[in-house]
């Protein structure tokens, strides 16, 4: 890019050497928020193990996604507000002081108390990230910056599986307990990343004298902590039970009251409703659908992998390589197609096409079917993934004003956010209903098979269970079963996952449909920080 490399830039504008000092700092936090989440993932059974509250594990990561969920928008506003730099540092530390404490944790509840911590950093780490990138790269040049964001991405849902298997195995490292460094690896890299910003995210910042909606909040709050709950344990409590009807109507409640709110509000609104225009409108609707498919489709692979495959959660997450390398690739060749040509509109498009047809393609794997196979089908998901998120983040940007570039990318990862908790939701639902049916018909269709009736007479345990019907809660004992006996039970697995993936491949459809009405307006070629200064430069008087 011909970027200036003296420092007599114009105003607003800052250097390369600038941009890349500061990206390396975002680049940290971004890496905190990613990693921690998948590196929970491997980690979760052997520390709920250690605290004994295995049967409550869920409200960690609940607590966490709840705080985190609801602290974006809140971000977004209060940096346009009172600006970027203090923010995102407020971020880093209370990410850092949650980390802090989940690595000291002694029981379960606590760990969720500390987990809902590190939430209110995680909202702001990623949407802040974007939000300062937009103020100091102008429109047709941001995306080749934004997939260094995408690179950091792909490796944390790599590494973190590894690195959180590779701790939760671990007696002891450094005379602490093993599991305690999945949240105690994050201090170092917070640490870095504080003095990095603290130091280098020095972009002017004119105050916006208006008051904080911290009513809108606390309404947002109230309409959707109930509804994640709810998203979240449904499938325990049953979705028509008691608890779950009190959490509907408490939601909806909130939602209506908070709508009125930000009516009311106007330009002060947590979420001005004068952004939801057409163009804004539609591509936070995107954002949510493609969130709910993205999210399920990632969800349902570790398991095809670890309970189909027999992956462990390490292995899994080695073996998602090829996706990770599909959007990375994909990413990087947009980003740089759409600052050489300033088009955007046709790799959203191509994209959610993509994705479509790979979770459509999902749905035929099996028991049987080669890893390759999978894998070539996990590059084509990636390359749809990595050539929308970009493009749709930079379609909002540039539609909106200057001033209103934080409030309006915490928008859009709040959407994209809500629709990764409804699908991770509905798709365990659905695959939880049927995969008990799905397996009975598998053992139907084997039960004369005199292989398995012999397999069954020598594993009378196991045929015993079998009159119980099998727990579900734990696949473990797969591992060590004998296959023939093994292999009725992954059928059913695989062919509930294959319908998993075929709704989410309809849902996808649907983002696909809608994203044809997204209207391409010119990119701009000037920076959110310059086009602010050009704006608050005084009018030359013309003198006679």
């Amino acid at each position: 890019m011909t970027a200036p490399t003296t420092s007599a830039a114009a105003p607003g504008q800052l250097t390369h050497r600038q941009i890349l000092t500061v990206l390396s700092g975002l680049m940290l936090g971004m890496l905190l928020a990613a990693l921690d989440q998948t590196i929970m993932a491997s980690a979760m059974k052997t520390i709920a193990d250690q605290l004994h509250g295995q049967t409550i594990q869920a409200w960690a990561t609940t607590a966490y996604l709840i705080t985190a969920t609801i602290s974006t928008p809140l971000y977004g506003k209060l940096s346009d507000i009172f600006g970027r730099k203090p923010m995102y540092l407020t971020a880093i530390s209370f990410f850092l002081l949650g980390s802090v404490l989940s690595g000291i944790a002694g029981s379960m509840y606590e760990l969720a108390a500390y987990r809902a911590v590190q939430g209110l950093g995680a909202g702001g780490l990623m949407s802040l990230a974007l939000a300062i990138i937009a103020d100091m790269v102008a429109p047709r040049e941001r995306s080749k910056y934004q997939s260094y964001f995408m690179a950091v991405w792909g490796l944390s849902s790599v590494a973190g599986p590894v690195v959180g298997g590779f701790f939760a195995g671990l007696s002891s490292f450094a005379g602490i307990e093993g599991w305690r460094w999945v949240f105690l690896l994050n201090v170092p890299i917070a640490l870095v990343a504080l003095a990095v910003v603290a130091r280098h995210l020095n972009v002017p910042h004119k105050p916006v004298p208006q008051k904080v909606d911290y009513l809108g909040a606390i309404l947002l709050t109230v309409g959707l902590v109930p509804l994640l709950i709810i998203a979240e344990q449904g499938r325990q409590w049953g979705w028509a039970s008691g608890r779950a009807l009190a959490m509907y109507g408490i939601g909806v409640v909130g939602l209506v009251a908070f709508w009125f709110n930000e009516r009311r509000m106007g330009d002060a609104a947590l979420l001005p409703l004068r952004l939801f225009g057409r163009q804004f409108s539609l591509i936070n609707a995107v954002n949510f659908v493609m969130g709910v498919g993205m999210f399920g489709m990632m969800m349902s692979l570790p398991l095809y992998l670890q309970i189909v495959k027999g992956a462990s959660p390490t292995e899994s997450g080695l073996m998602t390589l090829p996706l990770t390398f599909g959007i990375l690739a994909a990413a990087i060749i947009s980003g740089r197609m759409i600052s050489r040509t300033g088009r955007y509109r046709i790799y959203p498009i191509v994209g959610l096409g993509l994705t479509a047809a790979s979770l459509f393609l999902f749905a035929q794997i099996g028991v049987d079917t080669p890893l390759w196979a999978t894998m070539l089908i996990m590059v084509l998901a990636g390359a749809g993934l990595g050539l929308c998120m970009q493009p749709l983040i930079l379609a909002i940007q540039n539609d909106v004003d200057p001033r209103d570039i934080g409030v309006a990318t915490s928008t859009a990862t709040f959407f994209r956010s809500i629709g990764g908790t409804v699908g991770t939701a509905v798709f365990l639902s659905i695959l939880f209903t049927v995969v008990g049916d799905r397996i009975s018909d598998a053992f139907g269709s084997v039960r004369t098979d005199p292989a398995f009736t012999e397999a069954l007479t020598q594993n009378p345990q196991f045929a015993g269970s079998l009159q119980g019907g099998i727990d579900l809660n734990n696949t473990s004992f797969l591992n060590t079963l004998d296959p023939t006996l093994a292999r009725p039970i992954l059928t059913g697995f695989s062919s509930s996952l294959d319908t998993v993936f075929l709704v989410g491949g309809v849902v996808v459809l649907a983002a696909f449909a809608l994203i044809w009405f997204l209207k391409e307006t010119p990119l701009s070629t000037k920076s959110g920080l310059q086009r602010i200064a050009e704006e608050d430069a005084p009018v030359p008087v013309a003198v006679h």
